[in-house]
Order: structure tokens, then sequence, then C-alpha cells
């Protein structure tokens, strides 16, 4: 027994080996095509080209041209054949850049790299570090590294650099960099002509000869590393950013009235019709629901919180600016716009302009744009966005036109007692129904307007052929907002400042387009305003590539992020320019903000291809748009509160008109009368739903009764009350204005520490540099004077010159 059981043990580890084997054989044979490598396993995939060869010979052609060009700026090419892509149809070139490449464009485009661990004590902005530490992401997440002193790459100095590892100096963003560089400057052309239109990926993906390009994803989201592999940030930014979960963690930036409801008081008092014929005479308790909801808001706590708003703005802003600058250091981003002005020359600019000038700086011949081209395309540029802003103002106005022709016909189906609609007609108000289906409109139409202005103002900012990258995202940013602000926020303003101001009175009625259109003006209530994908798969990595997994994915396009900024540049403006309308605002851009950001993680890390790296100083011409935006918001705010508001009229009746010092009475005074036999046929109502022993209504004004000898003129009240919502208006933005510009020059832009790590690393940079050109030049010397023996009489000029410098060097 005792040897059958050893038989069968020694059998069974015997099995175990051999299929071991076997399946270590076979693994060997079918290597893991989930990678970022090459075949050979040590070359790393910097990019991607994908095409289908559809036997179109100037596709071919330019495709031989392309790569060859490829190949003489030192870029290495592997090519999969399209029989080991799913469709069956697809090639993939992966390009891989050697380290002469990187070197050489590193050089060139300035790249900072570390030199010298830094010295300087790491600290925090926060001064209560440890109450963060709930919302902060483990270190084992993080990888945090070790904080380096940098300076912009010398291929000449490579001694100079901290270069333990040639193959992974470069993290792979700087890589992909460098290379969509190259692809985008890299002509399709054969040497012995000169198209120079042909030049750069972009144009070749617009015409069809690849149908992609793009840097692949580290790895797999769904499934972490193997042992032997480096671990995927994609993997850890979808476990610990993508997921709703982890809302409270940080950003991994690195990777990546009574009366009126009052039975004898509203209940008693009968109000004139809102429109003319259709519109019946009406009960003020009616509105309220609107005036309790109004009152939640427009009650004298809405000063204070609106105030509040104007400083904290200029303290988001500052924040900001200091959050930029701690960034801008980190990221290596200090002085780059300089760089990236001089150094990234968009190709389209030089395609377009044939005319070339000598550059007084860089002494090198440079394209550029005659000032009768330029003329010419500014000129038809702001005539284009005259236009599309005149068509967005022509909108609202058919918008307006609307709410005023319906609300009569809204008016005489709601109220009518003939219909059986009554118990409807409780809680959908005629302004109601027009404020919901009028919003309706305006927002079909925002979107269409939407549609057509981004196509347009692309073409125009294309049509400018800016010089550079930065050049075209401000142009491109400030017609986008311009038509943005236009478009949103018009309607907007039009309820906070137009809607219930000129209307007029019973018998001299405000129309919109005269008395000949029969449209009416809009009321307010007495209460107050009214202010109505496609997936990445979970393939398996033996049956599709890494390449193909993410070829498949969405691509993220060069204006992707210009959509993000825009769309919380407009909630900004929601929050900020009419938060006194409605203080909510802000708490509910926080719900969404936080929603949004684990939908776009989510997206990022599972929709979308890796975007090219892209450096960028700060947020360019959206800094300049929030700012104005924050000083907009003061003025917008103070007339929200002087003349939508029913604040100051409180104030006014309170300290300066009523007796006891109390609001008793207030709505009475703050309502006209008006002898309803005095009304034009015009405006009566073509029933006479009200009781024929009332010979008045009220409306919202401050005018003199019937029977006075200044019969419906305005008040002294009202001329008390316009001087005080004036006066307001002037204190509460001097205030706030003052605060504000007091606050931006206490909190300085760049914090202390930043200031003194950049004047620590330029100090450095300067010392170190010297040295090692001192050492360098010992070495040459030594050299010299090991290989050639020197005497007094055989001294050249250059020799005489080196041995001053030797004095020199021994003398320091």
């Amino acid at each position: 027994m005792r040897k059958q059981g050893s038989y069968k043990k020694g059998v069974t580890l015997f099995s175990d080996i051999f299929f071991s084997f076997v399946f270590l054989q076979t693994d060997k044979l079918q290597p893991n095509r989930d990678t970022v490598f090459f075949r050979d396993g040590v070359r790393r995939i910097d990019f991607v080209l994908s095409y289908i060869d559809d036997k179109d010979e100037r596709k071919q052609e330019r495709r031989r041209e392309f790569e060859a060009n490829l190949e003489k700026e030192g870029l290495e090419l592997e090519t999969e054949d399209k029989s080991d892509s799913k469709d069956h149809k697809t090639y993939f070139l992966k390009i891989h850049a050697p380290w002469n490449v990187l070197a050489k464009y590193a050089d060139i485009l300035k790249i900072k790299v570390p030199f010298k661990e830094s010295d300087f004590p790491h600290g925090r902005e926060v001064p209560l570090e440890f109450l963060s530490c709930p919302f902060r992401l483990p270190d084992s997440i993080i990888h945090p590294q070790p904080d380096y002193f940098t300076s912009p790459f010398d291929k000449n100095k490579v001694e100079f650099f901290l270069i333990s590892d040639k193959s992974t100096f470069f993290p792979p963003s700087t890589r992909n960099r460098i290379v969509y560089y190259i692809l985008a400057h890299c002509p399709y052309y054969s040497e012995g002509r000169k198209d120079r239109e042909k030049t750069g990926i972009k144009r070749l993906l617009s015409n069809g000869t690849y149908t992609a390009a793009f840097p692949l994803h580290d790895g797999r989201y769904w499934k972490k590393a193997r042992n032997s592999e480096p671990e995927s940030e994609r993997y850890n930014l979808y476990k610990h950013w993508a997921r709703f979960l982890c809302f409270y963690k940080e950003q991994p930036l690195n990777l990546i009235s009574k009366e009126i409801c009052d039975a004898e008081v509203g209940g008693s008092i009968l109000m004139c019709p809102l429109c003319d014929k259709k519109c019946p005479f009406w009960k003020l308790n009616s509105t309220c629901l609107s005036s309790w909801q109004s009152h939640l808001f427009d009650n004298e706590g809405t000063v204070f919180f609106a105030i509040f708003m104007g400083i904290w703005v200029t303290l988001f802003l500052e924040f900001w600016k200091r959050r930029q600058a701690r960034l801008e250091y980190e990221w290596d981003l200090v002085d780059f716009e300089e760089e990236q002005q001089q150094l990234q020359i968009r190709p389209e600019f030089e395609i377009k302009c044939t005319n070339r000038r000598l550059n007084k700086i860089t002494q090198e011949m440079e394209p550029y744009l005659t000032i009768h081209s330029r003329c010419a395309r500014y000129s038809l540029s702001a005539a284009t966005v005259l236009f599309w802003i005149s068509l967005i103002v022509a909108c609202i106005i058919g918008v307006i036109a609307y709410r005023l022709a319906v609300y009569a016909a809204f008016a005489s189906i709601i109220k009518d007692p003939m219909r059986r609609i009554q118990l409807v007609g409780r809680f959908i108000t005629p302004q109601l129904a027009t404020s919901v289906t009028a919003s309706c409109i305006n927002f079909v139409i925002i979107m269409i307007l939407n549609f057509f202005y981004e196509r347009v103002a692309i073409w125009i900012t294309d049509l400018e052929i800016p010089k550079t990258h930065l050049e075209y995202e401000n142009r491109l940013t400030m017609k986008m907002f311009l038509f943005q602000f236009v478009n949103y926020y018009s309607s907007c303003f039009y309820v906070a400042f137009f809607k219930g101001k000129f209307v007029g009175y019973p018998g001299d009625y405000s129309y919109m387009f005269g008395k000949w259109s029969k449209l009416r003006n809009e009321e307010c209530d007495p209460g107050g305003f009214q202010q109505a994908p496609r997936r990445g798969r979970h393939n398996p990595e033996n049956q599709y590539s890494r390449w193909e997994q993410d070829y498949i994915l969405l691509n993220f396009t060069q204006l992707g992020l210009f959509y993000e900024y825009l769309e919380m540049v407009i909630q900004f403006g929601f929050i900020t320019l009419f938060v006194a309308s409605f203080p909510l605002a802000p708490l509910l851009a926080l719900c969404n903000n936080i929603l949004e950001i684990r939908v776009d993680a989510w997206k990022f890390t599972t929709q979308f291809r890796r975007p090219v790296a892209s450096k960028a100083r700060n947020i360019g011409a959206w800094k300049e748009i929030l700012n104005a935006v924050a000083i907009l918001s003061v003025v917008t705010n103070a007339f929200i509160m002087a003349f939508t508001s029913d604040m100051i009229p409180r104030m006014v009746y309170l300290y300066a008109i009523s007796r006891d010092k109390s609001m008793k009475g207030y709505i009475s005074n703050s309502l006209s009368v008006y002898n309803i036999s005095q009304i034009p046929k015009t405006n009566m109502p073509e029933e006479n739903w009200y009781d024929n022993s009332t010979v008045t209504c009220r409306y919202r004004d401050y005018r003199y009764p019937p029977g006075h000898m200044r019969e419906y003129d305005h008040t002294m009240q009202f001329w008390h009350i316009l001087a005080a919502k004036m006066a307001f208006i002037i204190i509460m933005e001097h205030v706030v204005f003052v605060v504000k510009f007091f606050v931006a020059w206490l909190i300085p832009d760049v914090p202390s520490d930043v200031k003194a790590r950049i004047k620590r690393e330029r100090f450095l940079i300067q010392e170190y540099l010297h040295n090692y050109e001192v050492e360098r030049l010992k070495l040459q010397l030594s050299a010299s004077f090991i290989t050639e023996p020197h005497s007094e009489t055989t001294l050249t000029p250059d020799m005489t010159l080196t041995s001053d410098k030797l004095e020199v060097l021994s003398e320091c």
C-alpha cells in the first residue's frame, strides 16, 4: 500500500511537471499580445498608426514616402499584418523612438529633465495637513517620486543630467509628445520634390491615408497587472479615481409674504388683467405659492449672500492662481509659454504662409502673414461673429414674442370656467405654462445654434491662420465663449432686467413692437419675479493586441478639453452672475461637479484612447474670461438685488412709510389703483369674470389714484425707491470691489516656497553648469597634454588661450 501511494504521487508529480513544461513552451510560442513593446520585448511602442489597404495607389505612395521619411528621422517602425487584426483588414504601424531621436528633439523642444535631487524642504500649502489625510490617496497609488531640480535638456551635456537608465529616462508622456511632434512636421513627398502642403499626420488622417494615430494606454483598466509587469496607472485611476464611491478623494493630477396669502387681504384685492382680451381680472391670493417660493430667496439674507459670493469669487481665483503656480513649477512649465511661441509653430501656418522674412530674434527666415491678408481675414471673421450674435438676439426676441403671444391663449384655456380643466388650472398657471413651453423652445434653439456655430467658429479661426497652437486655442476660446455667453445668458438677462420693467399701466400699456403688434409686455407677480458610447472591451490579451484594444476606443480630439473648460466656465457664470436670483445654484453646481468628475474619469480611463501629451503654462484665455465674469457678477447681482427683488421697496416702506415700523400694509402700499371704467375696450376681458360691484382694480406700480390732481403719475415714493436702488447699487459695488481688490492684493499669486524653489533652481543651474564646463575643460586639457607634448615655441593662439583658461581655473 505504501509503495502504491508513492507510485501515485510520483505519477502526479511527473504529470504536473510535464504539463507545466508544455504550458511554458506554448506560452513562448504564443507570446502575450497585450503589450506596449515591439516583438523583441525591449523597444517600447511610443505611437501607433493604423490604415486599411484599399489598393489606392496614391495612398500607398503617401504611406511609403511618409514612413521612409520617418525612418530618416531615426524612428524605428514595425508593422502588424492585417491577418492578425480582428477584422482582417487593418494594418497597425508601431513606432519606437530610440535614445538619439529622443535626445535630439528633447534638446529642440527644451524639455526640462532632472539634474540634481532637491535639497529644498518639502512643505504643504495647507497648514493643517492631517485634516486632509482621509481625502488623500495612499502613497501606494500615487507613487510619490523624489523631488528634483530640473533644467532644459542638452544633448551635448548628457553627463550633466541624472540619467540612470536611458530607456526609462524620458517618461511615456514625453516620448509620445516627441513622436507626435515629428509626425506633425514630417513630409510625405520624395526628397526631389518640394510640395510643401504634403506635410504632417493631420493631413494624412484627413485624406484617409491613415485611419488613426494614437499613443497606447499602459495596460488594461479592468484587470490588475501581473507580477512581472509594471503596475498600470490606468488600472489605479479606474479603481481609485473613476468610481463614484471615491468622490471625497483628492484628484490625482499627477496621474492625470404673508399678506398675499391672507384671504382677508390678498383675497379681497382684485388685480387688473395681465393681457388684452383673453386675460380676466384675478385675485391677488392666487399667486400665494409663487410669492412664498420667491420670498425664500428674496430676503435681506440674499444681500449678504450676494456680497459673500462676490468675495468668494475673488478668493477662488486667487487660490486657483496659487495652485496653478505650484503645478507650473512641479510640471516644469516655468517660462514654457515663450518657448512654445517660438518653437511650436503650427504646420498649417507654415504651409499656407508662402512669404518669408527674417526673424530678428532667431536670425532665421520664417513664414509670415501679410498685413493685407490679415486685415481681410480678420474683417470676415468679425463680420461672421457679429452675424451669428445678431442671429441669437433675433431668436431670443422671437421667443419673447412667443411668450407674449401665447400667454393670452393659455390664460383663456386654463381660466375659462366653461372648460373642464379646473383641477389642472389650480396647479398650472398661464405664467407657468408660458414659461415652461418657452424654455423648451429656447433650449432647442440653443442646441441648434450651438451645433452650427461650433463648426463656424472653427472655420473662421482656421481662416485667420494663427501662428502657434496657443494663439489658435485662445482665439477659438474667445469666439466660442462670446457666442455661448449670448446664447445661454440672453434669456436670463431678459428675465432679470427686462421682464416686468417696461409694462406701463392700465390705459397706457407698453407693447413690444408697438400697439399694432398687440404683444403686450410681460408683467411679474406682485410676490416677486419668476424664473422659471462605444465601450472598451474586456478582450482576452491572447486574442486582441494592446493596439487593437485601444484602436476601437473613441478618439480624444484636439478640442476635447476645450469643451470641458467651456462647460465649467458657463456653469461658473450661472452661479456667479445670477446667484442673487437663485442662491441654491452653487450647491447644485457642486453636486453636479462631484458626479461629473467621476463620469469624466470613467470616460477617460475606459472609453477614450490615450490623448497625446501636450503642455500649457496656464489655462490661457479662460483665466481672463473668469476674471471678467467675476467683475461682471458684482454688477449683475447688485442690479438684481436693486431692480428685480422687493428688498429695496420693503426697506423704504419699513423705515420711511410704516408708522409702527412693521411690514403690515406693505402689499396694499405697493399696488396702485385704477378705475375699471377707464380701461380701454381693447384691454378689457372679453367676458366680465369679476364682481360688477367692484369699480377699481390694482396693478403693481407707484402711481397716484384716480381723482388725484396728478392722476396716474408716479408718486414721490417711486422716486425715493429709485434713489434708494441707485444708492444701493453704488454702495454694494464699491464695498465688494474694495474687498475684492484688497483680498487680491493680500494673497500673492505665487506661494513663497514656490518662488524660493524657482530661484534656488535657477541658481543651481548656473552653478552646476559652470562646474560641469570647468570639469569637462580640465579633462580635455589633460587629454591634450598627454597626447601632444607642448613647448613654448609651438603654442598656437588657441593653445595660449587655453593655457590662460587653465590658469584661471587653477586660481578658482
